[in-house]
């Protein structure tokens, strides 16, 4: 057994300080110090994709990034590990729980099939793992093997956690309740558009974007057209084009937001283009968020009510009040905008985040529309490289 103080520093040491998870019981010692020490972040996520996601922005602003778990959740993760971690090359250290393991304490019946199978569910998700520390002197070349693996391969690690590992520790205090915003919600606008008409396109919203854009903002554009179309517009070192790891792409920008805030970057704005087919897939998030608050995240949902990049099969989001639920999560400001030249003034505006604009916008896409020719990992790197140059230039 050890305590948590002691894997933490080692951690803090090499680095990683952003934590993010879904709690379990194994966890709980080391959660509740996490959340009580003040010189370590824990972001409490939906769920366990979302805290992959976080744990991965933070890790391109410089923050490290560790991943909470119990493994009957890392199914929810197996998306954002497989597309978002492993296709950018991004490395997070993962700390899975061992419920249900054979042999092992009794459980609930449900832990049974996801004890037998956890360690093989990382193996073929080419995961290296070791067993979580049990021992003090453990510790150290514990993390040495995982951070070898990390800094040399650029991909996540995993420890596994069997019960007992870690010395009770109380919760100090629970996360304080934050009341939801004050701002009201603003009217929908759009040169005379009526609500639910929308008039204009991806490209021209993307189009309004470029052209308003901060010196200082950072692109996070979701998997499928829009990321193409956002390319084809304009390629540039501060944009990350997402692949795969559908509904990530906010939780991604929160975490790096969150991070650049913390070291400093203060003038930095994360700017996620995301998508309705893709916000609804993980729209837990937005709980997230809105409690995080994080001051330097525009939140732009593009949404043309389907999925198009798959043959536009209808979402429901016409049925949504996003802004609305926005809102009640704790954005600071969140409504309509239906043209790219309020949009456009809106990424003016010096409104405290986190903002959500939704955009209602027309399906439809250029002809022979490119994919990137610059790989996930040169985006990603090219990308780390360009924030570390910003959070240099504010110190």
């Amino acid at each position: 057994m050890i305590h948590a103080a002691e894997l933490t520093a080692a951690l803090r040491r090499r680095g990683l300080g952003f934590f993010s998870g879904v709690p379990c019981s194994y966890l709980k010692p080391l959660i509740n110090h996490v959340i009580n020490d003040p010189a370590l972040h824990y972001v409490a996520a939906a769920n366990e994709g979302d805290a992959v996601a976080l744990a991965a922005g933070a890790h391109l602003a410089g923050g490290g990034g560790v991943v909470l778990c119990q493994n009957s959740g890392l199914g929810n993760a197996v998306n954002p590990l497989t597309s978002l971690t492993h296709t950018f090359r991004i490395p997070v250290l993962l700390i899975v729980t061992l419920r249900g393991a054979p042999g092992g304490p009794p459980d609930e019946p449900q832990h049974d099939l996801m004890g037998s199978i956890t360690t093989r569910m990382l193996e073929v998700m080419e995961i290296p793992w070791a067993f979580f520390p049990a021992e003090s002197s453990e510790i150290e070349p514990t993390l040495a093997r995982a951070m070898s693996h990390m800094d040399r391969e650029r991909r996540p690690f995993a420890l596994v956690m069997r019960k007992g590992a870690v010395a009770p520790e109380a919760l100090e205090a629970p996360a304080p309740p934050r009341p939801l915003a004050a701002t009201p919600l603003a009217p929908a606008r759009g040169g005379g558009a009526l609500a639910g008409e929308p008039r204009a396109t991806r490209r021209e919203m993307l189009a309004a974007f470029l052209s308003a854009r901060r010196p200082n903002d950072i692109a996070v554009a979701s998997t499928g057209f829009t990321g193409r179309e956002l390319y084809a517009l304009e390629d540039r070192p501060d944009q990350l084009y997402m692949v795969g790891s559908m509904g990530c792409a906010v939780g991604f920008g929160a975490g790096m937001a969150l991070t650049l805030a913390s070291r400093g970057a203060l003038t930095a704005r994360v700017v996620v283009l995301d998508g309705d087919g893709a916000l609804l897939m993980r729209l837990g998030v937005l709980a997230t968020v809105g409690y995080e608050r994080p001051a330097n995240l525009v939140h732009v949902v593009l949404d043309n009510g389907c999925h198009e990049s798959t043959g536009g099969q209808s979402t429901n989001s016409f049925s949504v009040a996003l802004p609305a639920i926005a809102a009640a999560c704790g954005y600071r400001e969140a409504r309509e905008i239906y043209a790219p030249e309020d949009f456009a003034a809106a990424l003016d505006s010096d409104e405290s985040g986190p903002r959500l604009l939704r955009l209602p916008i027309r399906p439809g896409y250029p002809e022979s529309l490119p994919r990137p020719t610059v790989t996930p990992e040169q985006v990603a790197r090219r990308l780390e490289q360009h924030l570390q140059g910003m959070v240099r230039g504010a110190r």
